[in-house]
């Protein structure tokens, strides 16, 4: 049977989404390749969030195809996810080489047009056409090989979005808001659970917007809420996160449910994007610095020891050195445990690539660079003031940067790196933190909790 290799560029849904065309072909014979230069298919998942990486996905195209050419192979070449959704048919006119364009809403049929292209039955596929019911299509997971005691998985309970944020191409390449129904949401995470696996991170462009237009508010609590209700009566389930919800979602229901459900862990990733309420407008995010901060505060009155990241964008068009240091003071104010700062990049057909005063890239550059500094020093004073501490961790494996150790997750979502083996993978351990690295902690194998 043919062999596929998958490459993924961008966000965590385009993780999923790919693992979920993966575990499709592999159910359908295909043999995943170890990489591109073997492969008899390629396939690059795309993101169009940033500039920066449409440009390294198409160079990296380019790169595969001459190097076909020249050893004489001819591998299907597809691109796959949000570039292929706005870019469509134009990706097969810039390189010819390609033979397959796939967008958001089709990821369920690669194996059918796979198929249909190595057996000569079609020359060329794009298809970006919407598909109702699309975001339910996609429900397979790839639980063998190294990972068949995978202990953690990701679940997309909805596809698209209609926030409209001026900067951002999402509403265009993933759609308007679709979502799952519970029941097929618990059936999928309870699947998981029965193949070991014992935490759940919810997926969706905007989490906290789930369901509301399927499901009406009950006893005060949300679409949202009721899900992670049903999701925490799994049984085997030892954890639930989400990401990535708006702050625009983080109602009082939302935030208890952090002191109810205990399967809920004490992490939170909150979006903020500038601490200047003036760029907060332009860039119609809906909230305030001040109801930013208040979301802040009663996320830890719930849990002290909430661990909290968020995104940031610097250099959005007009902003001046007064709106960047509110952002600097709302990052000294919070203490994010994590930060994901990002350059502005234009996107076509968005608002804010057509405002004016669009800043050089060289103020740009140096203001990314100071709050960088900024955020890392912040972020390392708290790592270090857990050495000492004892925490929570559930042991996922063996560790991405040595092999030779293993590595697991606090509730609040920092990696904990310790001396382990295999029959740790998957329990619930206690770890003395003994030193910390740049977003990283360092645990006593000595104390290293036994079952």
């Amino acid at each position: 049977m043919p062999s596929v290799f998958i490459k993924t560029f961008g966000c965590q849904m385009n993780e999923r989404d790919s693992e979920a065309v993966a575990a499709q072909l592999v159910a359908k014979g295909y043999a995943l390749a170890a990489s591109e230069h073997v492969a008899d298919v390629v396939l690059l998942n795309t993101c169009s969030v940033r500039d920066m990486a449409e440009q390294k996905a198409l160079a990296k195209m380019t790169h595969i195809a001459g190097l076909a050419r020249k050893s004489g192979r001819e591998p299907i070449l597809g691109f796959m996810g949000c570039m292929a959704q706005s870019r469509g048919k134009q990706l097969v006119e810039a390189l010819p080489d390609v033979d397959l364009v796939l967008g958001t809403q089709k990821f369920h049929r690669a194996a059918e047009y796979l198929d249909e292209l190595l057996a000569g039955r079609r020359d060329k596929i794009v298809d970006t056409d919407a598909e109702a019911g699309s975001q339910a299509a996609i429900r397979e997971h790839l639980l063998t090989g190294n990972d068949k005691k995978a202990i953690s998985a990701f679940v997309s309970i909805m596809q698209g979005c209609n926030q409209h944020c001026t900067f951002c191409i999402v509403p265009f390449t993933r759609g308007a808001e679709r979502s799952r129904t519970i029941e097929d949401v618990v059936g999928e995470c309870r699947e998981l659970v029965s193949r070991g696996v014992r935490e759940i991170t919810l997926l969706g462009q905007i989490v906290t917007s789930y369901g509301k237009r399927d499901y009406p508010v009950k006893d005060g609590r949300s679409a949202f809420v009721q899900l992670l209700e049903a999701v925490h009566e799994i049984e085997g389930l030892e954890r639930i996160r989400f990401t990535s919800p708006h702050p625009k979602g983080y109602g009082d229901d939302l935030v208890e449910a952090y002191r109810r459900l205990p399967k809920l862990v004490e992490s939170a990733h909150l979006p903020v994007q500038s601490g200047s309420d003036r760029l907060l407008k332009l860039m119609h995010r809906g909230y305030t610095r001040e109801r930013f901060l208040s979301i802040i505060e009663k996320l830890r009155q719930v849990q002290p020891g909430m661990g909290l990241s968020t995104d940031i964008i610097v250099g959005f068009p007009g902003e001046t050195e007064a709106d960047y240091e509110e952002t600097v003071s709302l990052c000294r104010e919070v203490e994010f445990d994590q930060a994901y700062l990002f350059k502005y990049s234009p996107r076509r057909d968005t608002p804010a690539a057509a405002m004016p005063d669009q800043l050089p890239e060289e103020v740009i550059e140096e203001r990314h660079r100071k709050l960088l500094v900024i955020i890392n020093d912040l972020a390392a004073r708290k790592y270090e003031a857990m050495v000492g501490q004892t925490v929570q961790i559930l042991a996922e494996g063996p560790s991405h940067r040595n092999a030779a150790r293993y590595e697991g997750r606090t509730r609040s979502n920092k990696i904990v790196i310790f001396d382990g083996s295999e029959r740790h993978r998957g329990q619930l351990m206690d770890l003395r933190i003994e030193r910390a690295g740049s977003f990283t902690l360092y645990g006593d194998p000595a104390v290293v909790g036994m079952e």
